[in-house]
Parts: C-alpha cells; structure tokens; sequence
C-alpha cells in the first residue's frame, strides 16, 4: 500500500503508531530489571553523599566539549 493511497484518519493512524513506537524506544531503559553490583551502589552513595561537586563547564572541558 502506499501513502497516496490511506484516507487522512489512517494516515495519522500510521505516524501516530510510528512517534509512539519510536518513543518507546528513545525511553527504553535497557538496564531494566538488572542488579547493580554491590561496589557500583556503594559508589553512588558515596557520590550522592559527598558535597564535592564538578562545574559542568569543567566535566565539559573535560570530554571535549
């Protein structure tokens, strides 16, 4: 079937489908239902816990940016 050939109504059917699909897969989270590893969580707490914090100007001087 080709474009020219849907009604109006089953045109924004097709790219409502395809934004919804394509949503989807921008918010998936690929790490869904895996266990964090004992050292990673106590390093994000310790993260989360310490005042020190880095400008984002540095952190993007850092990696180039």
């Amino acid at each position: 079937m080709k474009v020219i050939d849907l009604t109006v109504d089953e045109l924004k059917k097709l790219i409502s489908e395809a934004l919804d699909e394509k949503f989807k897969e921008m918010l998936f989270d690929p790490d869904r239902g895996l266990e964090l590893r004992d050292e990673v969580e106590e390093r994000l707490k310790s993260s989360l816990a310490s005042k020190e914090r880095i400008p984002l100007e540095e952190v993007k001087e850092r990696i180039g940016m």
